[in-house]
Parts: structure tokens; sequence; C-alpha cells
């Protein structure tokens, strides 16, 4: 098996990757540079329009879409190609916030029917310490009839992709590798070095590999929901949150975080995998389930403020007209799985509110699937009594706060600007009745 990696480099062998969203598509784009790859999706409509060169994730952009040498496939049996197979499909929760690893076994069933002797797979998705080992590995050898550790090897190598991000791509990010024993760890260790410029962390085991990833979005949730947490307080004392923040970090170790929804397929999911697992040993954990309680309601809070601001504005509330800003889970990516800006119309509709929501870059079909909201085009509404910034797009930043006037029913426009995209006291002079977290 140690000769995989020269059969790689020598284009004897190819690097499949299996599932390209936000997080293989890129992986898939960074080999194709140096390797044969075969780029494998169950979605056929999501292949066709990557073979036409429509990046559908916007992540890598359509003109070079349009130049990698990656053999797109949403036919499994194409998967018997390659003997080092890259798994990287997503790791969502289901409705009662417990893991929900059907993805990832479907994948690996996938893998297994199509597994030849002498293969490496690894895991990219996100999940809690054992997975790899104890959950994907009998799959593979149940749909295989090969055996772990004598016909083929397993791995894992967490992604480290932050949606959106042009700087920290899958190129200039430490890469952390891990396999299950030393001759799959330096194959693996080999195979990723061919396109991490950052240079690879060999972890000491899978499951050290698979803690050090949930822990990573963890942490950030819990810092995030901190500055959450100091948002409410600051709020009911009648202090701005964006101003303290930017006083604080004038201190050289103080940390950088903002309050927030926070939502998406990492942060506002991550911990719960850690928290399942904990709790399945026997741990009640008590800082990351409050972490997720105060995010988790966010987008509430940001709907019962906009519901005292309509108050204070004297507007009526049942039958107000709210357009909501924004319903990806962040700034300037496509994505619109588990965002939290859901939370927020959901909540307004509960006062009997008339919500209409926008979007500049989320796909229309998309947000209808997952929420069955139709979104609205401006050109053809107007006139509402309250407008929120949910989402932080580049897009909102060059937006005139004079002619958005234009869009209110009345001369008390009520503004509700949640990441803090526009200056506050300007906003205010303009009359704006303006809140933010």
């Amino acid at each position: 098996m140690m000769n995989l990696y020269e059969k790689i480099v020598n284009r004897e062998e190819r690097v499949a990757v299996v599932g390209l969203g936000y997080v293989g598509l890129p992986l898939a784009a960074s080999f194709s540079e140096k390797v044969d790859v075969i780029g494998f999706d169950v979605n056929c409509s999501k292949i066709e329009k990557y073979k036409e060169g429509i990046d559908v994730t916007n992540e890598i952009g359509n003109e070079r879409l349009k130049n990698v040498n990656i053999d797109f496939t949403c036919k499994e049996e194409d998967l018997q190609d390659s003997k080092f197979l890259i798994i990287a499909v997503p790791t969502p929760i289901a409705r009662d916030k417990t893991p929900d690893l059907s993805p990832v076994v479907s994948a690996s069933k996938t893998v297994g029917r199509n597994l030849q002797k002498g293969s490496i797979v690894v895991y990219e998705s996100t999940v809690y310490p054992g997975v790899t080992e104890d959950i994907c590995v009998p799959v593979l050898e149940k749909e295989s009839g090969l055996k772990c550790g004598i016909d083929f090897k397993v791995g894992y190598s967490p992604e480290r992709i932050n949606p959106g991000d042009k700087i920290h791509t899958v190129e200039n990010i430490t890469k952390v590798v891990s396999g299950m024993d030393d001759e799959s760890l330096e194959v693996i260790s080999k195979v990723y070095s061919l396109v991490v410029r950052a240079g690879v962390y060999k972890a000491e085991s899978i499951k050290v590999a698979e803690a050090a990833k949930v822990i990573e979005n963890s942490q950030r949730d819990i810092n995030i929901a901190f500055a959450n947490e100091l948002s409410i307080i600051f709020n009911k004392m009648g202090i701005d949150t964006q101003a303290v923040l930017k006083a604080a970090g004038t201190k050289w170790n103080f940390l950088n975080f903002s309050p927030g929804l926070v939502g998406g397929h990492c942060i506002g999911v991550d911990p719960y995998y850690l928290t399942y697992k904990a709790q399945e040993i026997g741990y009640h954990p008590q800082v990351i389930l409050s972490g997720r309680k105060i995010n988790d309601e966010m987008g509430k809070y940001v709907a019962e403020n906009t519901v005292k601001k309509l108050i204070d504005a004297d507007r009526q509330i049942k039958g107000a007209r709210v357009l909501i800003m924004g319903i990806t889970f962040k700034e300037d990516v496509p994505d619109v799985r588990n965002s939290r800006v859901v939370d927020i119309v959901n909540e307004l509709k509960e006062y009997g509110i008339e919500v209409f929501v926008t979007d500049p870059i989320a796909d229309k079909l998309e947000v209808k699937h997952e929420y069955d909201i139709d979104m609205v085009d401006l050109n053809n509404i107007y006139k509402f009594d309250a407008i929120i910034f949910s989402v932080a797009h580049n897009a909102y930043k060059d937006i005139n706060l004079e002619q958005l006037k234009n869009y209110y029913v009345n001369c008390k426009p009520v503004l509700i600007d949640v990441k803090g995209i526009f200056d506050r006291s300007y906003a205010q002079k303009l009359g704006y009745y303006y809140w933010r977290l």
C-alpha cells in the first residue's frame, strides 16, 4: 500500500472525492491541479451544472470550474477506478438535535459497494470521536466483503474550509491527518501534502483527529454565545454592544467575537455531536449546551426587539409589513441550510406580522424547498413598516439609507441592523428607529 502515493503522483491511480458541496468541490479542484481526480455526487443535476462550468457553491467560481481537470460523475461504479477515496458529505442534526449520520453512512455504503483491495478511505465529515472506526468501517466491510486493516485501510482528515472565505482556502490551512496505522497515516499525509501548502499535522489517532475537529467549532460557538449574552445584557442597560466590543478589543489578548445568528452546517451543528457523545458516556455538558441554548434563541430575540421598535414607532403589530434582507446562513455564501434567519421569520409570523424575504445570492427554489418561503423581488413590492438586515452581504453595505426610506410606509422607519452594517449615529440622525445586536 505504500506505493499507492507513487501511483497517484504518476497518474496510475486516481483520487476520488465523494460529495461535491462546499467542502468537496474545492478539495477536488485543488487535487486536480496535481493528480487525476474523480468527483462524485449523488445529485446528478449538480453534476451536470459542474460539467457546464456552473459553480452552485460559489466556492471556486465558474471560471476556475471550467478549467479544472475533474471527471465529474453521479455513477457510483466509476468509484471503482480509484483506490484513494475521500468522503466529504454533510453531517447534519435531526429535529431533536441528535446527530444525523445517514449521509455519511449512505456514502460509506456507496464507497463500500465499489471498494477495491488496496484502497484507503479518508473521511472529512465532522463527527464525534469513534464514528469512523465504530460506525463507518463496519459499513464498508459489509458492503465490500473486504476486511479493514487487511484489504483496505481508513483515515480521517477533518475539513477546515470556511465557506465564502477566499483567503483561508484548502491550500492555506494546516491539514490535520490521521490513519488507522503508521502505513495509512504516511500515505494519507503524503497525498494531502500535494495540495496543502500550509502543511499537514499528523494526529496521534483517528479519534484524536475527530475530537479536534468537533471542538474547533464548539469553541467558536461558545465564544459567540458569550458575545450574544453580552448583547442581551447591554441592550437592557442601554449600552451599544458594538461600541463596548470595539473598546475592549484594544487589549492585545481580547478575543474578537461579535454577536449574531449562528446557523449553517458547522458551528450551529457540531457542538451537538460532541454533547451527544458526552451524554452517551454519562456526562451532561453544561458550558457547551448553555452556549447552544443562547445561540439557538437569538432569532427569537431579534424578532422580539423588532416588535418593540415597531411599538416605539406607534405601528400596529398585527398586519405590520416587515422585510427581511438576507436568508443565507452567513454573508456572501448562497448556502441556506440551517439558516437561523428562519427563526426570525417564524417568530414574527406568530405576532400576525406579514413577512417578506429577499436575498441577492440565495437560490429561490432552494429557499422554497427548505423553508416553504417565496422570496420577493424588491422591484415589485415596497412600503414596509420595518426592514431587518439579517445577513451582512457585501451588496448591502453600499445601500444608501436616505434612499432606503422610499421602501417604508411612513415617516417612522424601523431599521433592525443585526450585524451592525450601518453607522448607528447616522441612521438615528436620519430618523430611523434603529436597533442592532
